[in-house]
């Protein structure tokens, strides 16, 4: 495969494609999400561009990795433990040395060094700001940086585009997921790579091809649905799947299972452990520490745009791990609680239906209480409480705020009555990401910063910005900073922001802590205690099953749809969750008491 100085070379061999490639990247790039790159070239033997038999690939890695290998002690074997596969030492596949990056008044990353080996995951951890992500846009050609090396397969190369970087076999699975809604799972996996007849696309074997990336990864979803009406969590299947569809060397993975449940986490293990004895090289990102013992071969932990250590991670530990990266020791995952559920009833939901989404579910909310919804991926826990709060419309059923029964026919109306709701996909529903930070704070509540004439009064704007970001430690320059460019946990907390303005009374966290590094988990925890504190009535909605037992009072658990029962934290475990959760008991619909 051609490093960045061969694509520039050989740009003259195929102008005409080239620059048809060129034009469509650049339109796709003024779309709010950014678009999938189309690698430039792919193997010779493939019967259309990009066209994959997971099969084939695997095992040509796996011959080619034992051919290359000095000997047969250093080859990974196809039947070597988990976690423990052996890799030549000599077998580099990707090193950077120095590596700096300046942004306006910022300092993203500061001569930071980094090596990948064929054959092994390698784990980058850090806080949110500590660089990750600039580090990996920086790899995968989407930044140039401002100082150091790139040295791939042997080569220094910097690529000018993610075109040159996949062209090269580097893929990225992103956190914030690319993909064109109003396309198929098939057209988005296969996008600007579909297969032929002629001048047609060959519809029939998109789909097919496509299936057999979805099957790989387990996945139940059929290649024709539009992607617009999949949930977040089967959407990063997708994603997954489109990445392993490039035949990637080194495959970048930010983020893939923050929304994933047990199951799915488990079958895309599966996936990296086959990758790996192929010899291809991974770079894993994630904030859930306690998965890396299955995959992890190596861990590398940043801090403020710094290196600060590699290890071998059977050698190292988990509590030193965190304490690399938020340069303190955390010895308690979550805090104490000291919010007390009331008696009286906040919230009343009797029997809300949403024909072929959810069966009539009934459950009570109590005022200081911190309502758990846990279920695997499709159970429903999300689309309750998007009819509760009018993004959807139910078909039956009644929703009662105190003595008060609610009519909502659309967000504004429950936003009116004090109910707010975090979608689990903070950029596409919770933040408006090209406005400033003081902007996404008062944006649920303009009134309260506007004038009789109704124009906003920017200073009392930044004056009630700094309040919160004083408040819930937002870390940004200033106000007026573009959310696009704060990190995950403070985007989070701007949307957090946005609620407690408005003085909701009844909160919905949907996945509050995806995609949040350990150090602002506990904080994003703090304030959801404070929050039941103050009376105010919080719904967690979590796939982290710990997550669901260190913070609730009660935990309601769905399955397709049904709202199973209704457990006390204190008196339950993950393991009778898991057992309401599968299915394995019958439902039995809980009234809520």
């Amino acid at each position: 495969m051609p490093v960045a100085g061969q694509v520039r070379e050989e740009r003259s061999v195929v102008p005409a494609t080239l620059r048809r490639h060129e034009l469509e990247t650049a339109l796709l790039e003024f779309s709010s999400q950014p678009a999938p790159r189309r690698p430039l070239w792919v193997r010779p033997d493939a019967g259309y561009p990009g066209r994959l038999d997971l099969e084939v690939v695997l095992e040509e890695r796996l011959a080619s990795a034992h051919a290359s290998a000095p000997g047969p002690a250093k080859a990974p074997t196809a039947d070597a433990p988990y976690g423990a596969t052996r890799y030549d030492e000599n077998a580099e596949l990707l090193r950077l040395t120095g590596v700096t990056k300046r942004f306006p008044g910022v300092v993203a990353l500061d001569s930071v060094s980094f090596d990948l080996r064929r054959g092994e995951v390698h784990a980058i951890c850090g806080e949110n700001g500590a660089g990750k992500s600039t580090l990996m846009k920086i790899i995968s050609g989407q930044y140039l940086p401002d100082q150091g090396s790139i040295i791939y397969k042997g080569n220094e190369c910097h690529f000018a585009s993610s075109l040159e970087a996949q062209a090269a076999g580097i893929a990225i699975i992103h956190q914030e997921l690319n993909l064109v809604p109003h396309l198929s799972v098939a057209e988005n996996i296969f996008l600007a790579r579909e297969p032929h007849r002629g001048i047609f696309v060959d519809r029939a074997r998109l789909r097919a091809d496509a299936q057999r990336c979805l099957d790989r990864l387990g996945v139940d979803i059929a290649p024709g649905t539009l992607v617009r009406t999949l949930s977040v969590a089967q959407r990063q299947m997708v994603e997954v799947a489109k990445a392993l569809s490039l035949d990637a060397e080194v495959l970048i993975m930010d983020e893939p299972t923050s929304s994933l449940t047990e199951t799915e986490t488990s079958q895309l293990f599966k996936i990296i452990h086959e990758l790996k004895r192929a010899g291809v090289g991974i770079i894993y990102i994630s904030h859930r520490l306690d998965e890396m013992a299955e995959i992890v071969d190596r861990v590398t932990v940043m801090r403020d745009g710094r290196y600060v250590s590699t290890d071998v991670f059977r050698d190292t530990t988990i509590d030193k791990v965190v304490a690399r990266m938020v340069g303190r020791s955390l010895e308690d995952k979550f805090p104490p609680r000291t919010s007390v559920p009331t008696e009286e009833v906040l919230l009343s939901v009797d029997r809300l239906t949403r024909t072929n989404v959810f069966s009539p579910v009934s459950f009570e909310l109590r005022r200081g209480e911190i309502l758990g919804f846990a279920g695997l991926m499709g159970a429903g826990r999300t689309e309750v409480a998007r009819a509760i709060f009018g993004a959807d419309l139910p078909d039956g059923g009644t929703v009662r705020l105190g003595n008060e029964t609610l009519t909502i026919r659309s967000p504004i109306d429950a936003i009116r009555h004090g109910i707010a709701y975090l979608s689990e996909d903070r950029k596409a529903n919770g933040l408006s990401v090209n406005m400033p930070v003081a902007s996404n704070v008062t944006l649920a509540h303009v009134d309260a910063v506007s004038n009789r004439f109704g124009f906003i009064r920017f200073a009392t704007e930044a004056a009630v910005a700094q309040r919160y970001i004083d408040t819930l430690g937002i870390r940004t320059p200033s106000v007026r900073q573009i959310a696009r460019n704060l990190s995950g946990g403070n985007q989070q907390k701007v949307v957090i922001s946005k609620w407690l303005f408005r003085d909701s009374r009844v909160l919905f966290f949907d996945e509050p802590t995806r995609g949040i590094d350990v150090g602002a988990k506990f904080a994003i925890y703090e304030l959801l205690d404070k929050l039941a504190a103050q009376g105010i009535g919080v719904v967690m909605i979590s796939s982290e099953l710990p997550e669901i037992l260190g913070m609730t009072d009660r935990v309601a658990v769905f399955h397709e749809g049904d709202l199973v029962t209704i457990l006390e934290t204190r008196q339950t475990s993950q393991e009778e969750i898991m057992h309401y959760a599968s299915g394995r008991v019958g439902a039995q619909h809980a009234s809520g008491a």
